[in-house]
């Protein structure tokens, strides 16, 4: 017994013998800030790297001790208050840190953080110049995911606590920097939904009782003012005014602001009541009036402009809009004869305004980006591809320019003969088409070819059936078949500026937000004629035909392309699977990459998949088609179960 006993004490020893030492934070620690302080000593990071590959345990152990012994360090030369060159060099090591891999790609950031949030403004004032040096490093792949939020809010920090009027030039610098750190479509510096500062106040007296404009002049008038010769020079002559300057004046010259501040009190019908009053204004200084007239321009481009996020209520009469255009070129011309250098000022600022016009439209289409992608590589186009790239579409810049092809002359049994010049296709019929038009391209832009109809031509029927007087119950609104909501949807997108307005309302169906939209576009469209209505009467058949329910077999079923509630239930169960469908849909790269930018919800990605595929396939997005693509990507189980919703709703 007492052998067996000493054999496994024997084994148990020999086995901690061989397993590896344990990771231990406190030793860990001080060792890494031993060596910390011995590779600052000795301007190297190799200390550091020979800690790092002596100490047990496992990479993220030791990486997070790093991070921790990198901060105290920092901790303790801020209370020593050591020169900002040592902390700079710390900061240097950590970026060093995590080109070796180290340490994390986020400890350079949080220690600037720490030593800008602990130093007085003076010594932020070199650390940032630090910053600034290091933009390239910042900007790599390396470090810019990991700080690019570290470095915003930093900035948001240092703003923070500056004057704008004592430290304009360190605030300037801020800017700057942040606009060459982050790329020119960065949209949380883009304003996406036009907010305006409302904290801008002017201040300014309200106070009648406490005015002395109309005692200042008084006084001047009774008393008069006398003025030395020589005491005022020429330039410096005053500018007679004539206007009166009263409190009432300067009240309703200053009440301007808050308009310049938030421009939606404008669209209020007594908003435009001060601005016709103080138009004719002349101003004594040429530098205040510039200012005030460039306010104005300001303004109303924006009274004008199409922002995505601007309420539908805001809209502007007719009378508003004439009143504006005019007032516009007012200013423009007292732009112009404002010194110094009026004309070439108002120029400047008329092509500045034009160059904001293509700002606003490009985030009105969600801030595309600038960057392209690359061409399809020549293996990937296949024949008929190869063919279209190399012959018609893409040539190398470097590239010799090609001979132009010498044109082999027609035949003149297929010009034929006489004055008209008569094309002959072959056949009369073809012949009858083809020379409808001589022109091609003109007759490809004929207005006969706009197959998409009008706001009012569509929602006609929608909108008489909205009318309480009319009596239709929902069951038989238009609203309410799918056929017609999808194609009410499309033409929406493509016409109506209501569709991509934000709104704070609920809708639960597809029906009850079209019923929404046909009330507002009934407020809008004008009433239709009694001749359109006559003379629509076999198209509104046509239309009832379409619209029609129909019973049919499930494989008929099957065969129809699917409806905007059968993408709506399915996309709930799709969820999360939706990416393992995508390129069984022939779905792109780039479309998927959009699905997942545009949306985190896993449902509405799924949904966004289905209505891109409805678009690319047309008629042929059938259930079928959908059922094999799920049985081709290893969905069964959802296959299964779209043919058996399919069977049970025919």
């Amino acid at each position: 017994m007492a052998s067996a006993s000493s054999s496994r004490a024997a084994e148990r020893r020999s086995v901690g013998a061989m397993s590896p030492p344990l990771f231990s934070l406190p030793e860990a620690r001080l060792r890494f800030m031993t060596s910390t302080r011995e590779a600052l000593n000795h301007k190297s990071i190799k200390p550091l790297l020979n800690a790092f590959n002596q100490i047990p345990g496992s990479e993220n152990e030791k990486k997070c001790t790093l991070d921790q012994a990198f901060r105290v360090i920092v901790e303790e030369e801020i209370i020593n208050k050591a020169p900002c060159e040592n902390l700079l060099a710390i900061i240097s090591l950590a970026i060093s840190g995590v080109t070796e891999g180290i340490c994390t790609a986020s400890t350079p950031f949080v220690l600037l953080g720490d030593v800008l949030d602990c130093l007085p403004l003076d010594q932020c004032d070199k650390i940032f110049t630090f910053v600034e040096k290091n933009v390239a490093t910042w900007k790599s792949n390396t470090f810019y995911s990991a700080g690019k939020n570290y470095l915003l809010r930093m900035c948001n920090d240092l703003l923070r606590r500056l004057s704008k009027s004592q430290n304009t030039v360190f605030c300037g610098r801020i800017q700057l920097f942040l606009a060459r750190l982050f790329p020119l479509s960065e949209k949380s510096g883009l304003n996406l939904q036009s907010q305006f500062n409302l904290e801008n106040v002017t201040v300014f007296n309200t106070n009648e009782h406490e005015s002395t404009l109309g005692q200042k002049h008084a006084e001047e008038r009774e008393e008069g003012m006398d003025v030395e010769e020589g005491e005022m020079g020429d330039d410096e002559a005053p500018t007679s005014c004539s206007i009166p300057i009263d409190y009432n004046l300067y009240r309703k010259f200053w009440s301007l602001q808050d308009y310049f501040r938030n421009p939606v009190q404008c669209y209020e019908k007594v908003s435009w009541k001060t601005f016709l009053k103080l138009m004719d204004l002349q101003l004594s200084d040429s530098n205040f009036r510039r200012h005030i007239l460039l306010q104005y321009l300001i303004l109303f481009q924006y009274l004008k402009g199409q922002v995505k996020f601007k309420s539908s209520n805001y809209v502007l009469t007719d009378e508003q809009s004439l009143w504006i255009e005019d007032t516009t070129k007012a200013v423009y011309q007292l732009l112009s004869e404002n010194p110094p250098d009026g004309e070439r000022f108002s120029k400047m600022v008329e092509h500045i305004l034009n160059t904001e016009e293509n700002w606003n439209s490009w985030k009105n289409e969600g801030c595309p980006s600038f960057v392209k992608e690359r061409s399809q590589p020549e293996f990937q186009l296949g024949v008929t591809g190869l063919i279209l790239k190399r012959f018609f579409f893409f040539r190398p810049a470097d590239s010799k320019p090609m001979r132009p092809m010498r044109k082999r002359p027609a035949p003149e049994d297929f010009l034929g003969k006489g004055p008209n010049k008569k094309i002959l296709m072959g056949n009369e019929e073809l012949t009858r088409l083809w020379n409808l038009c001589p022109d091609n391209m003109e007759a490809c832009k004929s207005e006969s070819r706009e197959y998409m109809p009008t706001l009012e031509e569509f929602f006609e029927e929608a909108i008489e059936q909205a009318d309480p007087e009319n009596m239709v119950e929902n069951k038989y609104k238009a609203v309410n078949n799918s056929n017609y909501g999808w194609r009410a949807l499309r033409l929406l997108a493509r016409r109506s500026p209501h569709f991509f307005q934000p709104t704070n309302q609920q809708f639960k169906s597809l029906p009850e937000y079209l019923e929404n939209m046909v009330i507002k576009l009934a407020k809008e469209l004008p009433p239709p004629s009694e001749e359109i209505k006559t003379g629509e009467d076999e198209d509104e058949e046509d239309n009832d035909a379409l619209l029609k329910e129909n019973n049919e077999s499930p494989e008929a079923q099957r065969d129809k392309a699917m409806t905007g509630e059968q993408i709506e239930s399915f996309a709930s169960r799709l969820g999360e699977q939706w990416k393992a469908l995508a390129p069984y849909l022939e779905m792109k790269d780039s479309d998927i990459r959009q699905i997942e930018s545009d949306s985190e919800d896993m449902k509405m990605r799924a949904k966004q998949l289905l209505v891109a595929w409805q678009d690319q396939e047309g008629a042929h997005a059938t259930p079928d088609n959908l059922i094999a693509a799920l049985s081709k990507a290893g969905l069964s189980d959802l296959a299964e179960s779209l043919a058996n919703d399919t069977e049970g709703s025919s």
